[in-house]
């Protein structure tokens, strides 16, 4: 089992830049896809992005060019560096993971095994 905090969120004007972060505790880090979803107010949560551990990613189609997720296994951090971002990129943003270095993280929710408690991210135009 592996639990997730995520930290980085905050009020940043269009065009602006954001670092979101995800540290995750217990075993196995480096074998479960890890991913990012978000869900703005009165709506769905949706896929973001996506990696598994030997570095292979996917991203929403709104977010390529403009977001890049990585990871880091030897310290267990998961990352979601946000450049030029736009207002309807504001939403809460969770870190998600599913144990299998080669399981597939989104679009569904229902394809994440565990989930962190969120960080918010307003887009302020």
């Amino acid at each position: 089992q592996v639990q997730l905090v995520e930290s980085g969120g905050g009020l940043v004007q269009t065009g602006d830049s954001l670092r979101l972060s995800c540290a995750a505790s217990g075993r196995g880090f480096s074998t479960y896809t890890m991913g990012w979803f978000r869900q703005a107010p009165g709506k769905e949560r949706e896929f973001v992005a996506s990696i598994r551990w030997i570095g292979t990613t996917a991203y929403k189609d709104s977010v390529k060019g403009r977001f890049t997720i990585s990871r880091d296994n030897d310290k267990n951090t998961l990352t979601l560096q946000m450049n030029n971002l736009k207002s309807e990129d504001t939403a809460v943003y969770f870190c998600a993971a599913t144990r299998g270095p080669l399981s597939t993280i989104g679009p569904k929710t229902s394809t994440v095994e565990y989930w962190g408690q969120g960080t918010q991210v307003t887009v302020s135009s």
